[in-house]
């Protein structure tokens, strides 16, 4: 059976037995006919509260979060929605977009003109968050479960605040959007080490689509609430990343809904977990790095047998990333069991020890082959990977040394959707 991964902007094809495969992929749901209109449907008639131009006056300034690079978010349709809202009250100088990087790299000014287009640039302002320059924030105190709260100063400061991003499943937030354009989004350092401790991250409940009873997802809204946006808009998005349909409104109620709707759309239940899982990381932008690919390798974690194989296609043209730390994290210790050791026995939390703990509570579990165009097979072998150039021939070697009733997986969209076990 033929079978194309996401993969790059290119895309992967491979082809596989049939008589042992089951295939998890996307229900397909087209794009909206017309994107924009069902934008102002949104915002016509929000989830909860006012609609957003019942939110502004003249003179006020309005902060509007956006997701980085590193996400599919449609900004150069939903940033134009909301600025017609304000044409005629708030002046285009009023106004400031805040990349929600987290602890992310800030975007470049070639990749903020992909990500906005000139016309918008030439409109309002654009800045990217810095979690680490202390002067850029505001310390608001504690809130959820001990979580100092350092937020952007020009967020905390607006008057009107308004988050714009998209929902999908997260490997340990639960869900995407909502209050994660804010925290971390928008949060400072020490902040986002805390909501991502060793104890939160290895909860079992900080998972794929669960937010309630999520200790990460909980203190998210928790330190949230601390600058809480007055009006939020999130959208979902198929597979070509055009908008199935959006959401507006006060941010936890809004969130709740089309985090429900994500969930139809995007989790699919299987009977029983497989000898070997193929994933992709959704092709670009998500799998421009290993730092992100862990998200493939997570979503084949939900579905893998103790023991088995994942194979995890992902182009990674920027190679490592994460934040500075995260290859040198990985290359630390000698295996991924005496990394969790360290990870578990460490006096404070670094930056990308999170994404280093789920990956390597995956490789624990089962073996991980990459596939990459951009990282070496040393590269991948000092983080206690393998390499792979023919995904077929990989899952067939498997499937031959595991046995005639060994049986593969495919995620063709990797996290796109999630499957389980139920």
């Amino acid at each position: 059976m033929r079978i194309r991964l996401a993969y790059g902007e290119r895309g992967l094809e491979l082809e596989l037995p049939a008589d042992r495969l089951t295939v998890v992929e996307p229900t397909h749901h087209p794009g909206a006919p017309d994107e924009m209109q069902t934008l102002r449907d949104a915002l016509d008639s929000p989830v909860a509260g006012p609609r957003v131009e019942e939110l502004v006056a003249p003179g006020k300034t309005i902060a509007i979060s956006i997701c980085d690079g590193t996400r599919a978010q449609p900004r150069q349709l939903m940033i134009p929605a909301i600025l017609e809202r304000l044409e005629g009250v708030v002046d285009d100088h009023d106004v400031v977009l805040l990349v929600a990087t987290g602890t992310h790299r800030a975007n470049t000014d070639e990749e903020i003109r992909t990500m906005l287009g000139d016309e918008l640039l030439q409109r309002v302002r654009v800045v990217n968050h810095d979690a680490r320059d202390r002067d850029s924030l505001v310390f608001l105190g504690e809130r959820g479960n001990g979580v100092p709260v350092w937020i952007n100063r020009l967020w905390v400061q607006a008057d009107v605040r308004i988050t714009t991003g998209f929902v999908e499943p997260h490997f340990f937030a639960g869900f995407s959007g909502g209050p994660k354009l804010v925290t971390p989004g928008l949060a400072g350092l020490e902040t986002v080490l805390v909501l991502h401790d060793a104890t939160r991250i290895g909860h079992p409940n900080a998972t794929w689509g669960i937010t309630q009873g999520n200790p990460v997802h909980d203190d998210i809204r928790a330190a949230a609430a601390a600058a809480a946006p007055h009006f939020s808009f999130d959208v979902l998005l198929n597979r070509e990343h055009r908008i199935i349909t959006a959401f507006a409104g006060e941010m936890l109620a809004m969130h709740a809904v089309a985090c429900d709707a994500a969930r139809r759309y995007a989790m699919q239940r299987v009977d029983a977990p497989f000898d070997v899982v193929v994933t992709s990381n959704s092709g670009f932008p998500l799998d421009q790095n290993l730092y992100q690919a862990v998200k493939g390798m997570s979503a084949a974690a939900k579905v893998v047998k103790p023991g088995g194989m994942i194979v995890c296609a992902a182009e990674c043209r920027d190679g490592f990333p994460g934040h500075g730390d995260f290859r040198a994290f990985l290359a630390s210790q000698p295996s991924p069991r005496a990394l969790l050791d360290a990870i578990a026995s460490a006096p404070s939390v670094v930056p990308d020890q999170w994404q280093v703990q789920v990956q390597a509570a995956i490789q624990d579990r089962a073996t991980v082959v990459m596939h990459t165009d951009y990282l070496s097979d040393a590269e991948l072998d000092e983080v206690h990977l393998t390499q792979t150039r023919d995904i077929a021939a990989t899952v067939a070697q498997a499937l031959e040394r595991m046995g005639p009733d060994a049986r593969v997986c495919v995620l063709p969209e990797g996290p796109q959707t999630i499957a389980y076990v139920g």
